[in-house]
């Protein structure tokens, strides 16, 4: 096989839990009952995977902006054909924008702005070892984090939405950032 095939799909998957928390941030509610994010992040990376050889970028950053527009695409054309709705531009650019945002404040929550390339780069090393991370977490800690940070959600909305008191949901806050610390300090 060809080593760089191989590296680029190396790449591709490197990026897996970063679409899958793009994916969870941004999936319709009215899709929840018929399909999984981690479908539709599936679908993106077979996408990439077929498309890989058009790919012209070097880096994981340029790589990561490139899935992020098929993950975009691909929640639109599920959530169109799942709700048979007719093509509104409005909806999709409403969506790109919220991805690109939702990027930008998982970014922003790392590091401050960086403009030269070497801190680029590791600023995106750095964001696929906190979706990483943020995959590690349980099913309820993982939750709260993204409802609270990057939702901006208040601790009494989580609460109620995940069916616990504000002070269990304090708990779970407290106790997965504690791990990502302790997750991201190890890399």
């Amino acid at each position: 096989m060809n080593t760089k095939a191989d590296e680029r799909g190396d790449a591709l998957e490197k990026h897996r839990n970063y679409l899958r928390l793009l994916a969870r941030l941004h999936f319709p509610a009215k899709l929840r009952s018929k399909l999984e994010h981690s479908d539709v992040v599936q679908q993106t990376l077979l996408h990439a995977h077929q498309a890989l050889r058009r790919f012209r970028g070097n880096s994981d950053a340029e790589m990561a902006a490139w899935l992020r527009k098929i993950l975009t695409r691909n929640l639109i054309h599920a959530s169109r054909d799942y709700g048979r709705a007719k093509r509104d531009i409005a909806r999709e650019r409403s969506l790109n924008t919220a991805l690109d945002e939702s990027s930008a404040k998982i970014e922003s929550w790392l590091a401050a702005d960086q403009t030269l390339p070497s801190e680029r780069l590791r600023r995106t090393e750095q964001l696929l070892q906190l979706a990483d991370a943020v995959d590690s977490l349980s099913d309820d800690q993982r939750e709260a984090i993204e409802m609270h940070y990057w939702q901006g959600k208040s601790v009494n909305d989580i609460a109620s939405h995940l069916g616990r008191s504000s002070a269990a949901v304090g708990g779970l806050l407290h106790r997965g950032l504690k791990k990502l610390r302790s997750q991201l300090s190890k890399r």
